[in-house]
């Protein structure tokens, strides 16, 4: 019995080394140590791994692979490595994607600096971030909830080679977890949960990770966001960048109470009230607005190195809600515009820091140059999309500024790196723009010269300039009389308020009030009458008789005003109040035909 037992113990091992050694053969290289940290502290999954690198092999190696789960890598947002250098700093390397046969997942290659000779050993450095991987379970919370959510992933590193130990460690939100998987008898103190140590795992290896636990860090991602940079020769640069947020979260479950918000510090805790937005130190005339208008309840602080911009937007974000914004500011060219002869190159950022742990699902980059800019050629430090270029028109272009317009998708904070446009641009062409100034100009006033001193009229017609004279007495004429009649639907409002507080200061004071304006008014009106009077115009008869038809409306509405009041005071039925206000009502209204009648004659 002890004798099969030793047989069956030796069949493993063997079983293990001879994979051990197909991994070994396949290029030499053996994971002989790596230690994992996988961070789920935000919305991200940030997963590093340093690894010890052997080279079992007979020859020297070029490069190595790195390899990424299936059910991880199209969420694969940002993937780097890198190893120590001569003077003890991290060099990254290059990475190129690539195939392995019969494997699924996403692999990428790794160029070392230099050889890995036979037996030599070389530690990595490996950085992964996932986004859109924590899902909310439950998907739906009420605004006192907290928010819980699920990972799933991978106990060991997921590698083309095998791996003689491997720990890993676990980072969470916050100490709440409601389970986790317990491969290998893990340990958890308060928010870390460790696994291992692993000995001796094959080459693509899978256990599967679930982690559930509390999480209330903002969920925030940008669906889209379109940055527009307009270069200027003339020493400014002005980017704007339109922006549509949401929050990934688990989605709000019944009503939102602002007052419990406000009151409750826990309500709410898994919401969006604020971010901060980091620009560049010079960046000035900075704006933030959406589609009411400016946000006011934003606040810009300068400092020493950047420029940070508190966003707040109208309403908290909970689960499922969305935003949308813009914001804009102005830079100093000679801070990214290089110039040699004619040859220019501006380097920028393609994308800006947002907010921290940002996510941005779709990125549309439109960099204007001047008009004119020919040779045009991108570099990017990362692949992107470019589109056809576009051509964009605004003051004093004539042919038009060439647009390049860049697309990429799953951006993260790794992602703010530095873009490089060369072009070429003739400098005589910087004065294209005040030569069409002073042309307009030119053209301007030579127009106008000639249009004072040329005489176009035939005869001079003396009626024709009494006919405009007239006309624009009437005008005034009908504006004043228009005005006037507002005042008294004025006073019908003070009268209907006063008939609810009674309050006769009010009335008094819109009486006082009425009587002032009218008698403006009429003073006005009674001097238009007199000029007409003088251009020989029958109008000014008919302007007389709207002034007496004006003296009787102010009568029936002073009276309102007077029976209105002995109603309050109760001198006054309701029932005589109300025959009263008919009547005077009806007077009132064939009055104010007879005034309309008479405009229109006008």
């Amino acid at each position: 019995m002890q004798r099969r037992v030793m047989t069956l113990c030796s069949c493993r091992w063997l079983l293990f080394f001879g994979g051990l050694l197909c991994g070994v053969w396949a290029d030499g290289l053996v994971n002989e140590e790596v230690k994992r940290t996988v961070d789920l502290g935000s919305h991200l999954a940030k997963i590093s791994a340093e690894i010890l690198l052997a080279n079992h092999g007979n020859s020297a190696a070029q490069s190595f692979i790195l390899a990424l789960e299936p059910e991880l890598a199209p969420h694969l947002a940002y993937v780097g490595a890198s190893v120590k250098g001569e003077e003890e700093e991290d060099e990254a390397l290059e990475l190129k994607e690539t195939t392995i046969k019969g494997q699924s997942g996403k692999f990428f290659q790794a160029q070392l600096p230099s050889a890995l000779a036979a037996g030599a050993k070389l530690r990595v450095k490996v950085e992964t971030v996932f986004s859109h991987v924590l899902t909310p379970f439950p998907t739906h919370i009420t605004q006192a909830e907290r928010q819980l959510v699920v990972f799933q992933g991978n106990h060991y590193l997921y590698s083309a080679y095998p791996t003689r130990s491997q720990t890993t460690r676990v980072r969470l939100a916050s100490k709440t977890v409601e389970s986790y998987t317990k491969l290998g008898n893990p340990s958890k103190n308060d928010e870390v949960i460790e696994y291992g140590p692993f000995k001796d795992v094959p080459a693509f290896s899978q256990d599967t990770m679930k982690i559930h636990y509390e999480n209330n860090n903002p969920f925030l991602t940008i669906s889209s966001i379109t940055r527009t940079i307009e270069v200027s020769h003339w020493g400014n640069i002005a980017v704007e960048e339109t922006i549509d947020l949401r929050h990934t979260g688990a989605y709000l479950k019944g009503p939102f109470s602002r007052y419990d918000y406000q009151r409750q510090s826990d309500s709410g805790i898994s919401s969006i009230k604020s971010f901060k937005t980091i620009l560049p130190a010079s960046a000035q005339d900075v704006y933030y607005r959406d589609e009411i208008g400016n946000i006011s309840t934003s606040h810009l602080q300068v400092l020493e190195d950047s420029v940070e911009v508190e966003v707040r937007p109208r309403f908290p974000l909970f689960g499922g809600w969305k935003t949308h914004y813009i914001i804009g500011y102005n830079l100093p060219s000679y801070e990214y515009l290089y110039t040699l002869g004619d040859q220019y190159a501006l380097k920028m950022r393609l994308v800006d820091h947002v907010y921290d742990d940002q996510v941005i699902d779709q990125l549309t980059v439109k960099l204007i140059l001047p008009e004119g800019a020919r040779n045009v050629h991108l570099e990017t430090p990362y692949p992107i999309e470019r589109s056809s270029d576009q051509l964009h028109y605004t003051y004093l272009d004539t042919f038009g500024r060439p647009v390049l317009v860049a697309t990429k998708k799953n951006l993260v904070e790794q992602h703010i790196q530095d873009m490089v446009v060369h072009y070429t641009f003739n400098k005589i062409l910087m004065l294209q723009e005040p030569l069409l100034v002073v042309g307009a100009f030119y053209i301007l006033f030579f127009t106008v010269i000639v249009y004072v001193r040329l005489d176009f009229s035939i005869t001079k017609d003396p009626a024709a300039e009494v006919r405009m004279k007239v006309a624009s007495i009437t005008e005034q004429v009908l504006t004043l009389v228009n005005k006037r009649l507002g005042l008294y639907r004025h006073m019908d409002e003070v009268v209907n308020r006063y008939k609810q507080s009674r309050d006769t200061g009010a009335l008094n004071g819109g009486r006082k009030h009425l009587e002032a304006e009218h008698r403006t008014l009429t003073n006005d009106i009674t001097g238009l009458q007199a000029r007409l009077k003088s251009e020989g115009s029958d109008l000014a008869e008919k302007v007389a008789e709207i002034q007496k038809l004006d003296g009787q409306v102010k009568e029936l509405v002073l009276q309102f005003c007077q029976e209105s009041e002995r109603l309050v005071t109760g001198k006054m039925k309701k029932d005589a109040y109300v025959t009263s206000e008919k009547l005077l009502t009806g007077k009132r209204q064939e009055l104010i035909s007879r005034i309309d009648g008479l405009l229109d004659a006008l």
